[in-house]
């Protein structure tokens, strides 16, 4: 293990009045086994941060959003950047980068739809840096809660420990439109949809020892389940039945870059001309990656045809409430679905 000081500055949360700066100390540990790292976790619990490829957690400290006292390093750590296939399904380290899944000729022959989703990650420099794992426990990109201190303008939102969520009343053109509660901010990974609709499982290792959870059951509206002492080790994906067909579709501003509008992941079993088995999981709409069980129920033993497609669409977005600037998510997505289903 190496530590290496880094310095920073921090303005404290909370009113602009009274604000100062203040001169931090973060400690950065390369790490060599899992079980320093959780070690290190547990010793300064809700002071540390893991860093792998850095995207989001770089910008956050730079941005005086964050300021952990502790940094701990996991790209040191061998052997969790593998990505295997065998009799289970596929098997992928936490610290594989996106450009590794977009690329591997494994996922895109039998996981077509998880090379798709790895594609579609912002641009090329950030696929080279970025990790699956780092994808999946990312942060909001909710713009109040992401508004640096050092703008002038800090919003004391329900995710900071405030009592309301401005979104609300407030610009929430890219905010969650299905099951929003306090906070609106959508999960912005692209790969969670995808591995929900895929049944999934996360490898979690902490303190208290290792669990696997689908990862269906991984995210909660304010975040994900992950305790202060526990890392994801590794993604687990099932191999999908025979006469199993996937679709990833991601509407975004621009073509590159931007986090979803919407998307839709679809998993679709046929078997003797009628549907079996379909997951669809919509993102960019909720809090968390959505399973659209409605629609789910309306495919089940159908033949697919463009009115069965329409149908489930719509039953897609029937528990939508969307807020006061973004209801044109409703038919973006209903578009999105009924293109997955049918195409």
């Amino acid at each position: 293990m190496t530590t290496l000081p880094l310095i920073g500055f921090w303005k404290h949360w909370g009113s602009n009045e009274g604000e100062v700066l203040k001169l931090i100390r973060i400690e950065h540990f390369n790490a060599s086994t899992i079980a320093e790292t959780v070690s290190l976790l547990g010793k300064d619990a809700g002071k540390s941060k893991i860093i792998a490829g850095g995207t989001d957690l770089v910008a956050m400290i730079k941005n005086r959003l964050i300021a952990p006292e502790v940094v701990v390093n996991m790209k040191t750590i061998p052997g969790l950047a593998q990505i295997k296939d065998d009799a289970e399904g596929l098997k992928t380290g936490a610290l594989t980068k996106i450009i590794d899944i977009e690329t591997s000729p494994i996922v895109r022959s039998k996981y077509p739809m998880l090379a798709e989703a790895a594609y579609s990650v912002a641009s090329p420099q950030i696929r080279n840096m970025g990790t699956i794992g780092g994808n999946l426990c990312q942060d909001v990109r909710c713009w109040y809660y992401r508004m640096p201190p050092v703008t002038g303008t800090t919003f004391f939102c329900y995710r900071k420990g405030g009592k309301t969520c401005p979104s609300v009343v407030g610009d929430n053109r890219n905010e969650a439109i299905i099951g929003g509660k306090r906070c609106f901010a959508i999960c912005p990974s692209d790969m969670a949809p995808v591995l929900v609709a895929l049944d999934a499982r996360l490898k979690i290792v902490g303190a208290e020892g290792e669990r696997v959870v689908p990862v269906a059951e991984f995210y909660i509206i304010m975040g994900n389940i992950l305790k202060p002492d526990e890392i994801i080790t590794e993604i687990q994906v099932p191999t999908p039945e025979p006469g199993t067909r996937q679709r990833f579709i991601k509407f975004r501003i621009r073509k590159t870059i931007d986090f979803a509008l919407s998307s839709v992941a679809a998993v679709i079993t046929v078997k003797g001309g009628v549907i079996s088995r379909s997951r669809i999981v919509l993102g960019g709409v909720a809090p968390i990656p959505y399973r659209a069980t409605e629609a789910e129920d309306v495919l089940q033993g159908k033949r697919i045809t463009e009115t069965l497609a329409e149908t489930a669409a719509k039953a897609a977005l029937s528990k939508a409430k969307p807020l006061s600037m973004n209801r044109y998510k409703v038919p973006l997505t209903e578009a999105l679905v009924k293109r997955a289903i049918a195409s």
